[in-house]
């Protein structure tokens, strides 16, 4: 496993023999290196990075006309909508995310899964591993989400915004899919893209692994000393199954 990462990358871009698909991907005769496996869902599991971008900046335009870079939209994500609206637009954070919510479900058919992604949550559960999804998405986004991203069925939609009054990076979320699933931290592991997804696992007490094919920048990333950081699927699957 790379504890040097490269630049962010896409997994449709990585070579396919990075990919595992079909009989290929299934554990065979592996365990899991943790019993209960969480994952985030936005450029995680799921390829949605540049509709949440299109999605920020659409919705400031509209609203103040304020122009919204890449990198700030990157920065953003892992966090609850309210949240960023609130600190970046108190006044006009209510309408902020009513525009942002209305743009982005219009555009949900966008979203495509990772390749790779479906296959690595079969094998985790063909070793017997839990596995599960929290996220900061409302749970009807997160259930469209996992749908287009093909991993319905794949991994349990444990929680969602709805499901705390506190959000990443604040443990709570995390702490919520342990009360559900009867599980201590030391037999979890929470896997994400952003910085405040390896900061909220720090905060449960659960190991965390960063991947980089999604919304963080590696060096932001190794600068909060996740216990890995996978920059493809293959790395990842490595890190999950022994």
């Amino acid at each position: 496993m790379s504890n040097n990462p490269t630049a962010p990358v896409n997994t449709a871009s990585v070579p396919t023999s990075h990919v595992l698909s079909g009989d290929e991907g299934l554990a065979q005769g592996q365990s899991p290196t943790w019993p209960v496996v969480l994952f985030d869902l936005d450029g995680t599991l799921a390829n949605s990075i540049e509709l949440i971008i299109d999605s920020y900046q659409y919705a400031f335009r509209a609203v103040s006309g304020r122009e919204v870079t890449r990198a700030e939209a990157l920065s953003w994500i892992g966090q609850t909508l309210p949240t960023t609206f609130t600190r970046e637009d108190p006044a006009g954070a209510a309408e902020l995310e009513r525009i942002y919510r209305e743009y982005n479900h219009e555009h949900m058919a966008e979203i495509v899964g990772y390749p790779g992604v479906p296959d690595l949550l079969r094998s985790l559960a063909a070793a017997g591993a839990a596995v599960g999804v929290v996220t900061s998405k409302r749970r009807t986004s997160m259930d469209i989400t996992m749908e287009l991203a093909g991993v319905t069925g794949l991994a349990e939609p444990l929680v969602a915004l709805e499901d705390t009054a506190r959000h990443k990076p604040n443990p709570d979320p995390l702490f919520e899919a342990m009360k559900r699933l009867n599980v201590q931290p030391d037999k979890v592991v929470y896997v994400g893209d952003a910085v405040w997804d390896v900061l909220s696992a720090q905060a449960a007490g659960v190991s965390a692994i960063a991947v980089t094919w999604g919304a963080g920048v590696p060096t932001d990333l190794r600068a909060v000393h996740p216990d890995a950081i996978c920059t493809t699927i293959a790395e990842l699957r490595a890190a999950l199954l022994r």
